[in-house]
């Protein structure tokens, strides 16, 4: 049965995660790392990002550092703003996040923005208990999420990134010039970001230290219909999950009904969802949340979270925020540098505004290993359905026995294809077992070389969804690996 658990088993085993310093009984809740297939499937999906999003629409990439100055979060707001509210007990000190606690305890809906006199009545109306020692808890107060690090010998403050997108709004002048001053600008960047979440759990779902992709578009807040771009999209198909109910309805639909604000939003909504068809994720469980004002980043004056159902129910993917001039104000204030620019369209001054995909790699990884997830029990093995695209291995080479010169034969293969396409080669146990252990890392083929091989230079090709083989001539499997790959 496909589950959390069942999933993590099988990506544990495989290489896909390991928990980080797990030899260490002192290991911190929130890391993990990515393992050898991992690290594969993870790269594959950023380049699928890249492809499909970046090169697709023009847009640039940046990469920025990881530690930022004091100064850039006065001016974003986190160092006010980005905190959970918590729970401390009175006698056992046990700490909690009081929003999640609240939910868990009590089955009610509890927006993380709910104040701390709405928290402290809950937990008096409920009467909540420490779970650790069911002590009484002290008034509810709020923590901020943001890692400080010291810098040199003065020991001069500055923090780990929350957020990949601060960079590219700091760094926004020079970009502008650099791509020649063109509006609307879109600018992305990848990397890691870091936050001192309260009680991370079940492993890629919630951590400390994790992989975003953000994509952040300036635009001129006086042309946000102006999309020429829109009509290649118009006809893509949303759901939409608005005040509890859902309806699937084209971009354009939705534009005219007046459910999206804008072409622009509906543009990067419809691009994002696009892309998302391509990763082996089910689009018929998928769907944009509208947040409501309890709900949305500090920052955000429109927001919908792009998710998708798992067994651990719907989880956020991507977080989709029209965030005005909040950042670009913000930061002309707090460094005194003046960021308007010049719309060279139409030769007037704007501050731009700024729409948001944020998108977490991690979680997207896990839903995508979980929705390829198959178990075929009259087969009785277990199957990783992976695109060709994102799966980290696209085709095994086995030798079917190693003597005769297969082995050497395979080996040459082998050496002729991985330089180009991602390839694995075995020799370990019978064919069948080497066929089972590629389809639990998702490889979509694998080539056998037998005795005919050595006599016509043909070898099997195996599918892995439907088991079917076929022989192919061993001039022709570039050129079948190119189509697949050239498929999505």
């Amino acid at each position: 049965m496909k589950t959390y658990e069942t999933v993590m088993k099988l990506a544990l085993e495989r290489g896909f995660y390991f928990p980080s310093c797990e030899i260490y009984s002192d290991a911190l809740a929130g890391f993990w790392e990515y393992g050898p297939t991992g690290t594969k499937m993870k790269n594959n999906f950023i380049e699928l990002w890249r492809r499909e999003l970046l090169r697709r629409d023009d847009m640039i990439e940046i990469d920025g550092s990881q530690i930022m100055s004091r100064s850039v979060f006065v001016a974003s707001g986190h160092l006010d703003n980005f905190t959970d509210p918590i729970l401390k007990c009175k006698n056992c000190g046990a700490t909690f996040r009081a929003d999640r606690y609240i939910t868990e305890k009590t089955g009610k809906d509890v927006p993380e923005l709910l104040s701390g006199n709405e928290i402290d009545k809950m937990v008096q109306d409920f009467d909540l208990k420490c779970a650790s020692c069911k002590g009484t808890f002290y008034e509810s107060s709020r923590f901020n999420m943001m890692f400080k690090v010291e810098i040199g010998p003065s020991k001069e403050v500055a923090y780990l990134r929350p957020e990949t997108c601060q960079t590219i709004f700091v760094d926004f002048s020079r970009i502008f010039k650099t791509m020649r001053g063109r509006l609307p600008l879109a600018a992305a960047q990848v990397g890691k970001s870091f936050r001192n979440e309260i009680a991370p759990r079940q492993s890629l779902l919630r951590l400390r230290e994790f992989y975003q992709a953000e994509i952040e578009v300036f635009c001129n807040p006086n042309k946000l219909n102006d999309v020429p771009k829109f009509e290649q999209v118009k006809d893509t198909s949303l759901t939409l999950f608005i005040d509890n109910s859902s309806q699937t309805i084209s971009a354009e639909e939705a534009m005219q009904k007046g459910i999206l604000p804008n072409k622009l939003v509906a543009y990067y909504m419809s691009l994002l969802t696009l892309f998302y068809s391509k990763t082996g994720i089910s689009m018929e469980r998928t769907r944009f949340r509208q947040l409501s004002d309890d709900e949305k980043a500090f920052y955000a004056s429109t927001a919908f979270d792009f998710e998708v159902e798992t067994s651990n129910g719907w989880l956020e993917l991507v977080a989709c925020n029209y965030r005005s001039d909040y950042d670009l104000s913000k930061h002309s204030a707090i460094s005194k540098q003046n960021l308007n620019v010049i719309d060279p369209s139409d030769n007037t001054k704007v501050l731009p505004h700024i729409f948001e995909l944020s998108m977490g790699i991690d979680r997207s990884i896990y839903s995508i290993l979980e929705h390829s997830y198959y178990e075929d029990l009259e087969a009785k093995r277990v199957v990783l359905k992976l695109v060709p695209q994102i799966a980290p291995v696209l085709v095994g080479v086995f030798p079917l026995v190693t003597k005769d010169g297969l082995r050497e034969k395979a080996q040459d293969i082998y050496a002729s294809l991985k330089l180009d396409y991602s390839a694995f080669y075995d020799e370990s146990g019978s064919i069948g077992r080497r066929y089972r252990r590629l389809e639990e890392i998702g490889a979509p083929f694998a080539l056998t070389i037998d005795n005919q091989t050595m006599n016509d230079d043909t070898v099997t090709i195996r599918h892995r969804d439907s088991m079917q083989q076929e022989r192919v001539s061993l001039s022709d499997i570039p050129k079948f690996l190119d189509t697949v790959l050239d498929s999505k």
